[in-house]
């Protein structure tokens, strides 16, 4: 099962444990944790459904590529990671 990640920053909105999940895309990763807490959505989320701009998410280590619809493949063995995106100038 993949095991995904919240950053702290994301958890001192919405406690979130570390969990394993039976998925096969970031999409049903994030659907699954969003089955057990519906909250999670909207601040992951946009209207549209895709990932929210201040929000990144990394699978093994690689930035999602698809960040409309989520459908990076992701394996039994990888580590998916959602945290705030940074910017600046």
């Amino acid at each position: 099962m993949a095991h995904l990640f919240f950053a702290a920053s994301i958890q001192r909105h919405i406690p979130l444990p570390e969990r394993d999940v039976a998925a096969g895309t970031v999409d049903e990763a994030l659907a699954a944790v969003f089955a057990d807490e519906p909250r999670l959505r909207g601040y992951i989320l946009d209207d549209q459904g895709g990932l929210r701009r201040h929000l990144a998410v990394y699978v093994d280590g690689r930035p999602v590529r698809d960040r409309r619809h989520l459908s990076d493949a992701v394996g039994v063995e990888s580590r998916i990671y959602v945290v705030q995106a940074l910017s600046g100038g």
